[in-house]
C-alpha cells in the first residue's frame, strides 16, 4: 500500500496539499499538509511531489515507539505516545514528516489527496 508519484504528470497546483490540510486539520492552510510539492527552477513547469514512503525510519528513531502500524500495516503517529522531541522529523528522509503543536504528524494513507489529482501524478496503488 502506497502513492505511486509520476513526477512528470504534476502541474504544481497543490490542490492535494490543500485538501490534505483540510482532512487532517481541518483548516485551509497548505503549509499544514502531509507531504510537498518541490517546484524546481528555474526550468518552468517543473514539480516533485514527495510524500511518505513507509520506510519506517521516523519510526525507528523514535523513543516513545509512538508510530506504530494501523490494522492496514500503514505508519501513523500515536499522539497520545509522542513525547515531541522531533527526532522522527529529523529522521525522515523525504522531508514530509512535521510537527503541529508540538506533535509529530505524518501521512496516514487516507487516500484524500490522490481522490484529487487529476492529472494522475498521486495514485493510490494497493
Amino acid at each position: 500500500m502506497k502513492i505511486q508519484v509520476t513526477q512528470s504528470a504534476c502541474t504544481g497546483c497543490r490542490l492535494c496539499r490543500q485538501v490534505c490540510a483540510i482532512e487532517k486539520n481541518g483548516e485551509t492552510n497548505p503549509r499544514r499538509s502531509r507531504l510537498k510539492i518541490v517546484a524546481h527552477f528555474p526550468a518552468p513547469g517543473t514539480y516533485q511531489p514527495v510524500v511518505c514512503d513507509q520506510c519506517g525510519d521516523c519510526a525507528e528513531a523514535c523513543p516513545s515507539e509512538a508510530i506504530v502500524k494501523d490494522d492496514r500495516g500503514v505508519l501513523y503517529v500515536d499522539g497520545e505516545l509522542c513525547d515531541e522531541c522531533g527526532l522522527c522529523v529529523d529522521a525522515c528522509k523525504p522531508g514530509v514528516m512535521m510537527r503541529w503543536d508540538g506533535v509529530a504528524a505524518k501521512c496516514d494513507f487516507c487516500w484524500k489527496c490522490t481522490e484529487v489529482c487529476n492529472t494522475g501524478a498521486l495514485v493510490r496503488i494497493d
